[in-house]
Protein backbone atom coordinates (compact mmCIF):
# COMPACT_ATOMS: atom_id res chain seq x y z
CA UNK A 1 0.00 0.00 0.00
CA UNK A 2 2.95 2.17 0.97
CA UNK A 3 3.33 2.62 -3.20
CA UNK A 4 0.82 3.03 -4.27
CA UNK A 5 0.70 7.01 -3.04
CA UNK A 6 4.12 9.25 -4.59
CA UNK A 7 4.04 12.25 -1.89
CA UNK A 8 5.06 15.07 -4.51
CA UNK A 9 1.12 14.26 -5.77
CA UNK A 10 -0.40 12.99 -2.77
CA UNK A 11 -4.66 12.82 -2.72
CA UNK A 12 -5.29 13.35 0.59
CA UNK A 13 -9.15 12.20 0.70
CA UNK A 14 -7.82 8.43 -0.91
CA UNK A 15 -4.96 8.34 1.10
CA UNK A 16 -6.61 8.50 4.47
CA UNK A 17 -10.12 6.56 2.90
CA UNK A 18 -7.45 4.06 2.34
CA UNK A 19 -5.57 4.64 6.35
CA UNK A 20 -2.43 4.57 3.99
CA UNK A 21 0.71 5.51 5.41
CA UNK A 22 4.13 6.30 3.56
CA UNK A 23 7.28 6.90 5.03
CA UNK A 24 10.81 8.23 3.98
CA UNK A 25 14.40 9.23 4.39
CA UNK A 26 15.13 12.51 2.17
CA UNK A 27 18.37 13.81 1.95
CA UNK A 28 18.37 17.49 3.57
CA UNK A 29 19.99 19.00 0.96
CA UNK A 30 16.61 18.63 -1.17
CA UNK A 31 15.05 20.66 1.10
CA UNK A 32 16.83 24.04 0.17
CA UNK A 33 14.94 26.87 2.46
CA UNK A 34 16.29 24.83 5.79
CA UNK A 35 19.70 24.02 4.34
CA UNK A 36 19.89 27.95 3.56
CA UNK A 37 19.98 28.11 7.30
CA UNK A 38 22.62 25.45 7.79
CA UNK A 39 26.29 26.00 8.68
CA UNK A 40 28.98 23.57 6.79
CA UNK A 41 28.01 20.55 4.65
CA UNK A 42 24.43 18.86 5.00
CA UNK A 43 25.73 16.41 2.65
CA UNK A 44 25.44 13.27 4.88
CA UNK A 45 22.11 14.54 7.21
CA UNK A 46 18.77 13.04 6.28
CA UNK A 47 15.39 13.74 7.11
CA UNK A 48 12.89 11.00 8.33
CA UNK A 49 9.68 11.24 7.82
CA UNK A 50 6.22 9.52 8.07
CA UNK A 51 2.35 9.93 7.66
CA UNK A 52 -0.87 8.50 7.99
CA UNK A 53 -3.97 9.35 6.48
CA UNK A 54 -7.17 8.40 8.33
CA UNK A 55 -10.90 9.14 8.10
CA UNK A 56 -12.54 10.29 11.78
CA UNK A 57 -16.17 10.88 12.48
CA UNK A 58 -15.34 13.45 15.63
CA UNK A 59 -18.43 15.85 17.01
CA UNK A 60 -20.44 15.29 13.46
CA UNK A 61 -21.83 12.53 11.09
CA UNK A 62 -19.34 12.99 8.85
CA UNK A 63 -16.24 11.75 8.18
CA UNK A 64 -13.26 13.93 8.22
CA UNK A 65 -10.10 13.60 6.77
CA UNK A 66 -7.19 13.99 8.99
CA UNK A 67 -3.31 13.51 8.43
CA UNK A 68 -0.51 12.89 11.48
CA UNK A 69 3.03 13.92 10.47
CA UNK A 70 5.96 13.05 11.73
CA UNK A 71 9.44 14.66 10.73
CA UNK A 72 13.09 14.51 12.49
CA UNK A 73 16.07 16.21 11.65
CA UNK A 74 19.48 17.69 13.38
CA UNK A 75 20.71 20.80 11.60
CA UNK A 76 23.86 22.56 12.16
CA UNK A 77 23.17 26.05 12.90
CA UNK A 78 25.34 29.51 13.75
CA UNK A 79 25.00 29.85 17.58
CA UNK A 80 24.23 33.69 18.32
CA UNK A 81 26.15 34.02 21.26
CA UNK A 82 29.55 32.04 20.41
CA UNK A 83 29.54 31.84 16.69
CA UNK A 84 30.20 28.26 16.71
CA UNK A 85 28.13 25.49 15.06
CA UNK A 86 24.99 24.50 17.18
CA UNK A 87 23.25 20.98 16.37
CA UNK A 88 19.49 21.78 16.63
CA UNK A 89 16.92 19.21 16.07
CA UNK A 90 14.33 20.19 14.26
CA UNK A 91 11.14 17.57 15.25
CA UNK A 92 7.26 17.98 14.10
CA UNK A 93 4.66 15.89 15.00
CA UNK A 94 1.32 17.05 14.51
CA UNK A 95 -2.18 16.15 13.20
CA UNK A 96 -3.99 17.86 11.12
CA UNK A 97 -7.55 17.89 9.81
CA UNK A 98 -8.81 18.66 5.74
CA UNK A 99 -11.87 20.86 5.07
CA UNK A 100 -13.44 21.37 1.48
CA UNK A 101 -12.26 24.93 0.64
CA UNK A 102 -10.38 28.44 2.52
CA UNK A 103 -13.89 29.45 3.66
CA UNK A 104 -14.60 26.88 5.54
CA UNK A 105 -11.12 26.70 6.95
CA UNK A 106 -12.14 30.08 7.71
CA UNK A 107 -15.01 29.43 9.23
CA UNK A 108 -13.59 27.14 11.94
CA UNK A 109 -10.46 27.85 12.52
CA UNK A 110 -11.45 30.04 15.87
CA UNK A 111 -13.44 27.07 17.32
CA UNK A 112 -10.86 24.46 16.40
CA UNK A 113 -8.28 23.26 18.46
CA UNK A 114 -6.42 21.40 15.95
CA UNK A 115 -4.20 22.43 12.15
CA UNK A 116 -6.89 22.93 9.48
CA UNK A 117 -5.86 22.77 5.56
CA UNK A 118 -7.54 23.20 2.68
CA UNK A 119 -8.39 19.34 0.57
CA UNK A 120 -5.64 19.42 -2.45
CA UNK A 121 -6.33 16.27 -4.55
CA UNK A 122 -2.55 16.87 -5.36
CA UNK A 123 -1.29 17.44 -2.18
CA UNK A 124 2.84 17.94 -1.76
CA UNK A 125 3.83 16.37 1.09
CA UNK A 126 7.26 16.77 0.68
CA UNK A 127 6.76 20.93 0.65
CA UNK A 128 4.50 20.16 3.14
CA UNK A 129 7.10 18.34 5.62
CA UNK A 130 9.38 21.41 4.58
CA UNK A 131 6.78 24.21 5.53
CA UNK A 132 6.79 22.76 9.03
CA UNK A 133 10.54 21.73 9.89
CA UNK A 134 11.15 25.54 8.41
CA UNK A 135 8.24 26.70 11.45
CA UNK A 136 10.75 24.66 13.75
CA UNK A 137 13.82 26.54 12.98
CA UNK A 138 13.93 28.62 16.35
CA UNK A 139 14.47 32.43 15.80
CA UNK A 140 17.55 32.77 17.56
CA UNK A 141 20.24 29.79 17.14
CA UNK A 142 22.09 29.22 20.56
CA UNK A 143 23.82 27.06 22.52
CA UNK A 144 22.61 26.40 26.21
CA UNK A 145 25.46 27.08 27.57
CA UNK A 146 28.29 28.12 24.70
CA UNK A 147 31.84 25.25 24.81
CA UNK A 148 33.95 28.41 24.10
CA UNK A 149 34.44 32.29 23.74
CA UNK A 150 35.31 32.03 20.43
CA UNK A 151 33.54 35.22 18.82
CA UNK A 152 31.64 36.36 22.09
CA UNK A 153 34.18 39.25 22.38
CA UNK A 154 37.91 40.42 21.94
CA UNK A 155 39.97 39.66 24.61
CA UNK A 156 41.45 43.00 25.19
CA UNK A 157 37.97 44.54 24.64
CA UNK A 158 37.58 46.06 28.05
CA UNK A 159 41.38 47.00 27.98
CA UNK A 160 40.66 49.53 25.28
CA UNK A 161 37.73 51.16 26.77
CA UNK A 162 39.41 51.82 30.09
CA UNK A 163 42.51 53.42 28.74
CA UNK A 164 40.35 56.09 27.26
CA UNK A 165 39.76 59.39 29.29
CA UNK A 166 36.06 60.02 30.66
CA UNK A 167 34.13 62.52 28.61
CA UNK A 168 32.99 64.26 31.84
CA UNK A 169 36.60 64.34 33.14
CA UNK A 170 36.52 67.82 31.25
CA UNK A 171 33.70 69.55 32.15
CA UNK A 172 34.92 68.90 36.21
CA UNK A 173 37.20 71.61 35.09
CA UNK A 174 34.73 73.63 33.96
CA UNK A 175 33.17 73.79 37.41
CA UNK A 176 33.64 77.35 39.17
CA UNK A 177 35.65 75.87 42.43
CA UNK A 178 33.60 75.71 46.34
CA UNK A 179 30.25 76.00 44.85
CA UNK A 180 27.59 74.20 42.47
CA UNK A 181 27.79 76.50 39.74
CA UNK A 182 26.87 80.38 39.02
CA UNK A 183 23.12 80.97 39.53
Amino acid sequence: MENEFAPERLDIRAFAQSSGQLAGRDPLASYTRITAECQGSVDSLVVVWSARGEMRAEQTPLEQIWLRLHADVCVPLLCQRCLDVVDTVLQVDRTFRFVADEDTAAAQDDDSDEDLLVLDANFNLHQFIEDELVLELPMIARHASCPSATGVAEPDFGVAVAGRPNPFAVLAQLKPEGGRGTK
